[in-house]
């Protein structure tokens, strides 16, 4: 909710529920009041709770940034989503079902049954299954993972295939054949992002994922399960 307004800004007012992110480099906001760019928030949709909202924002941005931005992904094409069932997994593979890509996922076998509702095609259980021998000739991979998986993830791609990376540091690794791209999405701070997100969202092309919510006097728990890596959908503190 707004509380002031910077001189010059003339599309919102105060009392306006919003959502928004953080600016890069400025990540979590412990706090009650955050003062912010007003270009890096937008409208919160009456249907779209406080909750859902928090859980929504960098998720959807840095999902669409991959998906849409970078990768260009089209509705006749194939995708390999890896780690299906994190914040921003779980939104690009709404994302991509919604286009009208087949999706493949990778999970634990305890969130293949989330996965199917929210739209996947294909779960692949990386616990039983070596990813690289039960899929192939992908148009697209967009790896949420990093490590080992990052880099065998060129190996089931198509020639003049492509692959986007969010969990391999700021470059994006280097690939071991010369007939694919490897890509780094920006996840620029864009108001429009957060426009398309409300409108995803008040369509029913996109829902919020599952939410762990924490106190902040639990910050500590949630940080710890936050390393660890291994939850499903997003955390989220209630500040008050």
């Amino acid at each position: 909710m707004i509380s002031a307004i910077g001189e010059g800004v003339a599309d919102f007012k105060v009392g306006d529920a919003v959502f928004g992110v953080c600016e890069a480099g400025k990540e979590g906001a412990y706090a009650e009041k955050i003062a912010v760019k007003a270009a890096i928030v937008a409208k919160k949709p009456n249907e779209l709770s406080h909750v859902n909202a928090a859980a929504l924002a960098l998720t959807g941005l840095t999902a669409m940034s991959a998906i849409e931005d970078t990768l260009k992904l089209q509705p006749w094409e194939r995708i390999l989503i890896q780690g299906g069932a994190g914040g921003v997994a779980s939104f690009a593979v709404q994302l991509a079902k919604h286009i009208g890509a087949h999706v493949i996922t990778t999970a634990s076998a305890a969130n293949h049954a989330y996965l199917r509702d929210i739209g996947a095609d294909e779960i692949i259980d990386y616990n039983a299954n070596d990813f690289t021998k039960v899929v192939t000739s992908c148009d697209a991979v967009f790896d949420t993972v990093g490590g080992d998986v990052a880099q065998r993830s060129f190996a089931i791609l198509k020639p003049g295939g492509r692959a986007a990376f969010i969990a391999s540091g700021p470059q994006a690794p280097k690939p071991n054949r010369d007939d694919v791209k490897s890509l780094r999405p920006p996840v620029g701070r864009a108001r429009r992002h957060l426009d398309r997100i409300a409108q995803l969202f008040q369509a029913g092309a996109i829902r919020a994922p599952e939410i762990t919510l924490y106190r902040l006097s639990e910050a500590s728990d949630a940080h710890r399960l936050s390393e660890s890596r291994h939850f499903r959908g997003k955390l989220v503190f209630q500040v008050r």
